[in-house]
């Protein structure tokens, strides 16, 4: 019974586990009333900032009020030995909070279900949740699946209605079984997870009677049942975006996804915490053979240049000297920056000539590092937010930049092609590579072999048909096509 579980997990969704734990009479370890499989709504292993393995699991199990809260989690066996996982978060309805839409198309965030957690030992060879054998990170990552935006977007502001329940529009479930079946070593999201914001019309077919606003529901939907085959596939390095900033989906990032532990006072469950709870310092997750990404968490970027006497300025500052500390650390040679913004990127604008994607971060950065922007060491960054890909390396020196928007969500319209002489992504840089597209996928970057350094990238489209290859040696990014790529 389990290894038949465990070979049919990934390719299962969340509600497909519960119906088949009912058809099997599976139970949890030994009968423990919390370790049911039917309990168990999603189970994952995501990487803390301390570069530890947290295994997490999401159960609607409510266990006698006698029994208190913690008897929710399930058992977790590692290398055969059973254990009561912590309790991250309870069931629980913060009351209705200022969001980003007018209140009268808000709601209060429900949460009716629990958060359970355990720190995985360096070195765990097994790690069983209910029968349900989690992912496990490994010393040294070859093969990484990069993707990001990937929820359906519901929003009345943009009278943007995407069709949730349409495949081809909301291509979401198909990318991750897709990149799954890649068998990656690790998972990095780089943000914007949750986008069903508001109430979908009922006369519009393609999305009505989605769950939508902050809650477990809607999470769900966007995330935990249509990514099931890559949760299960390996561990997630999770990036936070600037919509699980906490006038948005904030309260459910802090739930599931954020590395650190849970404290009340950076839930956002309280308008009045977001100052903190809306930034977290940068942390490192190393790769091994001497290569690490740095986290970035970039969810109140703004859209201008900051003035001296703005206080994000020298809060993202002191940001960025971590960086710098981080990619400084010894025997670290490969750092890859990765954060939801782009950077050193651009802006497609239907009609027009695209902008610089970001004045923002980059009046942060110049006032430290001049026209490199970043600091010395960083060679790559990943970045999601615009909804394309591009592959751009510099004439210039500047750091090589990739762009991998278009897991899910609305596409952008696709950048000129060819680009005119005069677009630059940022001030300084002139632009020695691009490759870009404008269609629905993720990169598979893998590490290549000696005694070549760095990374390749493959940018997939949903379907899984190979766009281009660009290969990363130092600064130098180099693809083999240039400018837009038909799918």
């Amino acid at each position: 019974m389990n290894t038949q579980r465990k070979i049919q997990l990934s390719g299962l969704g969340l509600l497909s586990m519960a119906a088949m734990a009912t058809l099997h009479g599976c139970g949890g370890s030994d009968g423990d009333a919390a370790t049911q499989s039917a309990h168990i709504q999603s189970a994952y292993v995501t990487i803390g900032t301390k570069n530890e393995a947290i295994a997490r699991v999401i159960t609607s199990y409510v266990p006698e009020a006698s029994a208190g809260a913690q008897a929710a989690c399930p058992l977790i066996t590692v290398d055969g030995t059973p254990s009561r996982m912590a309790l991250r978060t309870a069931p629980g309805s913060p009351a209705q909070r200022q969001t980003a839409s007018d209140p009268k198309d808000s709601k209060p965030s429900v949460f009716p279900v629990s958060v359970c957690e355990q720190t995985l030992p360096a070195g765990a060879k097994s790690v069983s949740v209910a029968d349900l054998a989690l992912p496990l990170p490994k010393a040294e990552a070859k093969r990484i699946i990069v993707l990001g935006d990937s929820g359906c977007r519901l929003k009345k502001a943009d009278n943007a209605w995407q069709a949730c329940t349409d495949s081809t529009a909301w291509p979401f479930e198909k990318v991750a079984s897709t990149a799954a079946a890649l068998k990656p070593d690790l998972v990095m999201h780089v943000g914007d997870y949750h986008y069903r914001e508001n109430a979908c019309p009922s006369d519009v077919a393609g999305c009505k009677d989605s769950p939508w606003g902050y809650g477990w529901d809607t999470w769900q939907a966007d995330l935990f049942k249509p990514a099931a085959t890559l949760l299960a596939a390996a561990p997630w390095v999770m990036v936070r975006g600037n919509h699980e900033e906490c006038a948005r989906a904030g309260q459910g990032w802090f739930r599931f996804l954020d590395p650190q532990p849970f404290s009340a006072a950076r839930s956002c469950d309280l308008a009045t915490n977001d100052a903190t709870a809306n930034y977290s310092d940068p942390y490192a997750v190393k790769l091994g053979g001497g290569s690490q990404v740095i986290v970035f968490d970039s969810a109140k970027n703004g859209k201008t240049a900051l003035k001296p006497e703005d206080s994000q300025l020298a809060l993202y500052q002191k940001q960025f000297r971590q960086v710098a500390d981080l990619a400084a650390r010894s025997g670290m040679k490969d750092n890859i920056f990765i954060n939801h913004h782009p950077i050193l990127a651009f802006a497609p604008i239907a009609g027009a000539k695209p902008a610089q994607a970001n004045p923002f971060m980059q009046s942060i950065m110049t006032g430290l590092y001049a026209q490199a922007y970043y600091p010395p060491g960083v060679n790559l960054a990943l970045h999601g937010h615009v909804h394309d890909f591009q592959a751009i390396s510099f004439k210039t020196g500047q750091t090589a930049t990739i762009v991998s928007g278009t897991a899910g969500d609305n596409l952008d319209v696709a950048l000129p092609d060819p680009l005119s002489p005069e677009s630059v992504p940022a001030p300084g840089t002139v632009i020695d590579h691009i490759s870009h597209h404008a269609s629905f996928g993720f990169l598979l970057m893998e590490r290549r072999a000696a005694p070549a350094t760095g990374w390749s990238f493959k940018a997939y489209t949903a379907d899984g048909k190979v766009l281009a290859t660009c290969l990363q040696e130092g600064y130098a990014l180099q693809c083999d096509k240039e400018g837009f790529l038909t799918p």
